[in-house]
């Protein structure tokens, strides 16, 4: 019986061969043709037509489509400098204790977002793909470092990296999808302040929302910054538990 391949990329070493392709050329080729054309547009078809190959050769260094996804994923996530590190480097191990780690955090989750915001594909990816790469796993054992030295352990630890990082991958979807829609921004204006007097008219049925809501605000960055502050408080709650 014939064995299955592996389920990610990451299971199986590169073969050295001739330097006409290798999978850190056919990341970088994915990552320009997903910033173009989406996770949709992407076919091995149309990655070997942008690396000038023939399709067949791909197979020679990847599984498929989801191997590609894989490569793809992990060489953008070493676009988000780890403090001590240049792009796409492990890093100090022994940074992290150096700054405080609401701040050492803070960073991470910043460049995480621009990273998120020039290639808009990059959160749905995290969501379902393994994050097994040499990249991906420098990136989350800088947080659980840090985390670790806050004093969270266990489970607490645990959720608090799963907090953060889903708050980020869903802050910059939304992000994305609306300034995908929204290129005017005169015309968003007049939308939000649209969409604040429908609200503030129906304050009697839903007096919360016209106290509270604020619909007419754009600032994305000040937004951002305001539910970052109020998941690291609640996470600093659980330092004295």
């Amino acid at each position: 019986m014939t064995e299955s391949r592996p389920p990610a990329v990451w299971f199986t070493e590169e073969q050295p061969r001739k330097p006409r392709l290798s999978r850190d050329r056919i990341a970088r080729g994915a990552v320009a043709l997903l910033d173009a054309e989406g996770v949709a547009g992407l076919s091995m078809r149309r990655l070997a037509a942008r690396l000038n190959a023939g399709a067949m050769s791909l197979y020679e260094y990847v599984g498929g489509k989801e191997d590609v996804l894989d490569l793809a994923l992990d060489a953008v996530m070493g676009e988000i400098e780890l403090d001590g590190a240049g792009a796409g480097g492990a890093g100090d191990p022994d940074r992290p204790r150096h700054l405080p780690w609401r701040d050492a955090l803070t960073r991470q989750l910043v460049l995480t977002r621009d990273a998120m915001k020039r290639h808009p594909w990059l959160p749905a990816l995290m969501a379902t793909r393994p994050l097994l790469g040499p990249n991906s796993l420098a990136r989350s054992e800088y947080f659980y470092s840090v985390l670790d030295r806050a004093g969270l352990e266990g489970p607490r630890l645990t959720a608090a990296v799963g907090s953060l990082t889903y708050y980020v991958q869903g802050y910059a979807a939304t992000e994305n999808v609306w300034r995908g829609l929204r290129h005017d921004p005169a015309q968003e204006a007049e939308l939000r302040e649209r969409a604040q007097r429908f609200i503030d008219h129906r304050a009697a049925d839903h007096p919360a929302l016209a106290r509270h809501a604020q619909l007419a605000n754009s600032d994305f960055d000040g937004s951002f910054t305001l539910g970052l502050e109020t998941i690291l408080d609640g996470i600093e709650a659980q330092l004295s538990h």
